[in-house]
């Protein structure tokens, strides 16, 4: 099929292949010629303007957005970096009704949303760092644990922690996992793989009545560091009860308070928690803990579901531990994508 050349006409009334700047220069005179001389522009755009300054509300408020209903705050807050999508679709609106209440409505939720979550649009990744640790929730269905295991450890981990594993493959991943990490232990379904010793290792209750949580000690080159691996309860979206997370809730409470109870000064969270860093249920840990993310990474490091991410559930945090680096690493046969960082350790035990 032949493409379709756009022509414009010149001088000599011949034609030519109309260049890309005039057709900009074409869309910018249909959708801004006339606002001068448009006495209508402050009267048109009121239902956009309104649903406007409801998105800046609703970003701007979100942690008063009642959980009672289907938990429908928690289900906001873990996905509110997305409502961004909604302020280009405004923009176009209000200019495609030469509306310049809307336009200017416009700006209220682009500048909560900056405000928000502007910091994570730039790489805040550093080069230092003593200590490399990775997390992955690696499917308790996953069709090739080995090769999983295999490529987790190619992140170059020092501590690398695992959740949802079925009793049946644990020795599938220790094996695949041995030659890189000479120390290891499971509880449950979590467990963690250290390049140096661990001891004082034990289940966390998190008042599931079954072992999804453990901490060790790890012996680092630069003193002793407390490690913790945790399965939040997965969260649940039912036709009648909405958003519920119930369980998870509680079970981040009771994590939350043996970080506190925690006696060793540095401290490193990681795990599946079921939710993200701006989920209010998760204040027991995240109140206490920085992100690595946050304060190292570079985006958002969504890390679920893996085919698209949409969310980043899958945590990283610590406390009295100096995030160097923070990122998301290649999707394997699970549903989640692994993530891991980079840490700087003080020289006191």
């Amino acid at each position: 099929m032949a493409q379709q050349a756009y022509m414009t006409e010149t001088d000599n009334g011949g034609s030519e292949p109309e260049r890309p700047a005039s057709r900009l220069r074409r869309l910018a005179h249909r959708l801004l010629g006339g606002w001068r001389d448009d006495p209508r522009i402050w009267r048109r755009g009121t239902v956009t303007a309104v649903l406007a300054l409801l998105l800046a509300l609703v970003m701007l408020l979100h942690s008063r957005i009642p959980n009672r209903v289907g938990n429908l705050g928690s289900l906001t807050e873990t996905f509110l970096p997305w409502l961004g999508i909604a302020i280009p679709v405004l923009l176009l609106v209000g200019l495609l009704r030469k509306s310049a209440t809307a336009l200017i409505a416009v700006l209220l939720p682009a500048i909560v949303w900056l405000n928000l979550f502007g910091g994570l649009l730039t790489d805040k990744s550093g080069t230092g760092g003593d200590l490399v640790v990775a997390t992955h929730n690696v499917n308790a269905d996953n069709p090739a644990p080995a090769a999983t295991a295999r490529d987790v450890a190619a992140s170059g981990a020092d501590l690398l922690a695992l959740e949802e594993l079925p009793a049946p493959a644990v020795g599938t991943y220790d094996q695949a996992l041995s030659g890189t990490y000479p120390y290891h232990a499971v509880v449950g379904t979590v467990g963690l793989w250290s390049k140096y010793p661990m001891s004082q290792v034990h289940s966390v209750d998190i008042k599931l009545g079954w072992k999804r949580a453990m901490r060790a000690t790890v012996a680092t080159p630069d003193g002793l560091v407390a490690v913790y691996v945790a399965h939040m309860p997965s969260v649940r979206v039912k036709l009648k009860a909405g958003f519920t997370a119930r369980q998870r809730d509680k079970s981040a409470d009771a994590l939350g308070e043996a970080i506190a109870d925690e006696t060793l000064k540095r401290v490193v969270l990681l795990g599946d928690l079921n939710g993200t860093m701006n989920d209010r249920s998760l204040n027991a840990v995240t109140s206490q803990m920085r992100s690595t993310q946050g304060a190292a990474g570079s985006g958002f490091g969504f890390s679920w579901p893996a085919a698209f991410p949409m969310a980043r559930i899958d945590q990283i945090m610590v406390k009295g531990v100096e995030p160097e680096s923070s990122w998301t690493l290649p999707r394997t046969d699970s549903d989640h994508l692994p993530v891991a960082a980079r840490v700087s350790l003080d020289t006191e035990s």
